[in-house]
């Protein structure tokens, strides 16, 4: 049986990020990809200058289309842009019978906000309790749970703190970390850390998305969430090192890795 992946979030035209970003991934997992748009942004690898989100009753007609004929085994959020979307799709999340990855994006790669301030608190108390798992970066992680989250110690505080709001399991990523790459996954009272060197570079458009996507795709091919986060640890890292060094600001990563 074709394990089948959908994702719910906004478009980048530059296809670095965003749906095509994740489409992308579940490609090279070898997993059929779906996908429900939640808002268009006009943007490329220089930044984002424009976002319209769609109507959130229109995007809850895609993803009812999507599941109602092509099942998917797994899905992720991305951008959801509005308060409306977020609540709309926290009660039809209620239905799912399938892990939810909420990759909680409040900007992009330049810092364009790209979720509205009361979204960030229907996230929060909405959303996360239907996550399978959630995967905030440090800044996510610190406007979820209104800790400082600068280091290991405090993302794996933010992790316990996220998971105490309801979700099942946190990855707290830690890209942004001075030091290594090192990433702090709570699940089920245990913790685990998945640490990869820092790589010097400028093209990391879309390392969010791809790195969720990649969860996503492994836990619709079966795997166990610990082995789905290492075997995507792995991918986003090659994805990073071979960026093929596309635009004029942060290129996109190298989703043949």
């Amino acid at each position: 049986m074709t394990p089948v992946a959908l994702t719910i979030a906004g478009s980048d035209p530059s296809g670095g990020a965003g749906i095509q970003a994740d489409l992308k991934t579940f490609h090279q997992f070898g997993v059929y990809g779906e996908a429900a748009i939640t808002l268009l942004t006009v943007q490329n690898t220089l930044g984002v200058v424009r976002v319209e989100c769609v109507p959130a009753p229109l995007v809850i007609e895609q993803v009812r289309a999507a599941i109602g004929d092509i099942p998917p085994q797994a899905a992720k959020t991305g951008a959801l842009g509005s308060l409306e979307i977020v609540e709309a799709l926290s009660e039809l999340a209620e239905e799912f019978d399938f892990p939810l990855v909420v990759d909680p994006v409040m900007a992009g790669s330049d810092g364009a906000p790209l979720l509205s301030p009361d979204a960030r608190w229907a996230i929060a108390t909405r959303l996360l309790p239907r996550a399978f798992l959630v995967m905030p970066n440090l800044d996510e992680a610190a406007a979820l749970t209104g800790i400082e989250v600068k280091d290991v110690a405090a993302m794996r505080e933010a992790a316990a703190r996220l998971c105490a709001m309801g979700a099942r399991a946190a990855l707290v990523k830690g890209g942004h970390l001075e030091a290594a790459a090192t990433d702090v996954l709570y699940a089920d009272g245990a913790w685990h850390e998945f640490t990869a060197p820092r790589i010097e570079t400028r093209h990391t458009h879309g390392t969010g998305c791809t790195y969720s996507a990649a969860v996503t795709a492994g836990l619709a091919r079966g795997s166990p969430l610990e082995e789905a986060v290492s075997r995507a640890k792995t991918y986003i890292t090659n994805a990073i090192r071979t960026a093929p060094g596309l635009g004029r600001g942060r290129g996109p990563l190298n989703h043949h890795a």
